[in-house]
């Protein structure tokens, strides 16, 4: 008799009763909120982290992870949970707004924070957008791009890329910010240096209780990250974006993403770009 995929045995057994204590620690640790579609998801991301640390239970793993048997476990927990989908200007209606913004702010440093960097692209898309504002390669800009997720900030820091990844951009501005790999690199291609000073790569846990990062800022990206929290974890958060916002500051948040309901303190400047509410206090 042949063996279909849904009656494939599992490697681990892994009940409803290991998914709700993978789903309390994690939102308890990063705020994710994980819905009940997900158990297989999160089956798949955590088997690996078993097969890593020789355990053969999701028990036996849990019960390690909270006791603090696992060393550095928790990092890995939570980066194999964390979700980062991610492209070179992704959702391109931003970039030019954000263009226009920093021309205006020529008078004095600027200052940007990008709080969900994941591999890079999107505060190289932000740096890359800066520069052709000012058509230099050295604007006066300070980019802080940050992550939870200690493997994607590596990546970016490191701002190597398969080629295909630059594919949809225009070829002038990739022969402009990339250098294409030879050799052994043939098919990568990596950030200019240039640009790769003017991103500074940190790991950061939004629900963290300090955050290494100082404003205030001319414009704060936290895009496509908010999704994963609930209500009252997206109004804890952007209650401490706000006095990090200079007032004049923007905040792009994702296409899907509304923050008007979950805080009073902002007003919509455009698609899914806020502003200070100056009314409110």
């Amino acid at each position: 008799m042949t063996q279909t995929k849904t009656d494939t045995v599992k490697e681990f057994n892994f009940t409803k009763s290991d998914f709700e204590r993978v789903r309390a620690l994690i939102y308890q640790r990063a705020g994710i909120s994980l819905a009940d579609s997900k158990q297989e998801m999160v089956y798949s991301r955590l088997a690996r982290r078993l097969r890593a640390t020789g355990i053969v239970s999701f028990g036996r793993y849990l019960d390690d992870l909270e006791a603090g048997r696992l060393g550095e476990e928790w990092e890995s927990f939570t980066n194999a949970l964390t979700t980062n989908l991610t492209s070179f200007f992704r959702e391109a209606h931003h970039f030019p707004l954000l263009a226009e913004h920093v021309k205006k702010l020529r008078d004095h440093p600027i200052q940007i924070w990008c709080s969900a960097a994941s591999t890079g692209e999107e505060p190289y898309s932000i740096a890359m957008t800066v520069c052709e504002a000012f058509n230099t390669l050295t604007p006066p800009v300070q980019i802080i791009a940050t992550d939870i997720d200690t493997n994607v900030l590596a990546t970016g820091a490191h701002g190597v890329y398969a080629i295909d990844r630059i594919e949809k951009m225009e070829p002038e501005r990739a022969r402009r910010f990339f250098l294409r790999g030879k050799g052994d690199q043939d098919g990568m291609v990596r950030v200019r240096p240039e640009l790769r000073a003017l991103v500074t790569f940190k790991q950061l846990n939004l629900l963290g209780d300090g955050w290494p990062v100082k404003g205030p800022f001319d414009v704060i990206f936290c895009r496509n990250v908010m999704i994963y929290f609930d209500k009252a974890t997206q109004r804890k958060i952007l209650a401490r974006f706000v006095p990090l916002m200079k007032p004049d500051g923007l905040l792009f948040a994702g296409h899907s993403e509304n923050f008007l309901y979950v805080s009073e303190s902002l007003k919509l400047r455009g698609k899914t770009v806020y502003e200070l509410d100056g009314r409110k206090p």
